[in-house]
């Protein structure tokens, strides 16, 4: 999915990462956006927004930590 992503020109998202080995192997990959329990718990979207809004950005996953 990755590779197709890539050929196709478009960000890939990987979805339910929950492994610091999951993340590396799709950082490793080529593939810089996840989301899953790895990140956090699922929010209501008041509180995420109020979490991320001062920031202005969504971090990808090369940032997280």
């Amino acid at each position: 999915m990755i590779a197709l992503g890539r050929t196709l020109g478009l960000q890939v998202i990987a979805e339910g990462v929950e492994h610091d080995d999951q993340a590396g192997l799709l950082l490793a990959e080529g593939c810089h956006y996840a989301q899953g329990y790895l990140f956090g718990r699922p929010v209501e979207g008041a509180d995420f927004a109020r979490h991320w809004a001062p920031a202005g950005t969504v971090p990808p996953l090369c940032a997280a930590g």
